[in-house]
């Protein structure tokens, strides 16, 4: 009997955050990829080094790839140590792929990631976005609403 997937993500040690791409895309679901990294890559995320501001996944050949993502060489390590912003293969389901392709190529999406964690068992994981881009009205009703929000939160605040 195939094990249920959780809802949420086990996320324990988050390494790197990606806030921005709740602002540029409406997000229509959320993906959990498994990383193919090296022994020095890994030590590097370990150190709490990523970034992923500028990242994005694409489906090429059949597989997923994480492009543009800079996990620094790590510190203490020697010629064997890897390139900061080589592309790394994402860990999926063949028919997780096959969904994500369909969606990029007929809808127009993008895949961005959201976050890089360690989960429970110690595995890299990348937790990944299908987008749509917003433009710039939905960003300003965005901005409008959240400043709503808290000037809401403020006054009842103030007068409870």
């Amino acid at each position: 009997m195939v094990r249920p997937k959780p809802i949420t993500f086990d996320k324990v040690k988050t390494v790197a955050d990606n806030r921005r791409v709740r602002f540029d895309y409406f997000v229509e679901d959320t993906i959990e990829a498994g990383l193919a990294l090296s022994g020095t890559e890994v030590k590097a995320l370990r150190a709490g080094e990523a970034t992923i501001k500028e990242s994005y996944a694409e489906v090429r050949d059949g597989q997923v790839w994480l492009v543009n993502a800079n996990i620094p060489e790590y510190s203490h390590g020697n010629r064997l140590n890897h390139e900061p912003r080589r592309p790394r293969k994402l860990l999926l389901h063949a028919r997780e792929i096959e969904k994500l392709l369909g969606a990029v190529e007929r809808k127009g999406m993008t895949l961005v990631p959201l976050s890089v964690y360690f989960n429970r068992t110690g595995r890299a994981k990348v937790e990944l976005a299908l987008a749509k881009g917003k433009q710039t009205v939905d960003k300003r009703n965005t901005i409008k609403d959240r400043d709503w929000k808290r000037d809401k939160a403020r006054l009842l605040r103030d007068k409870g």
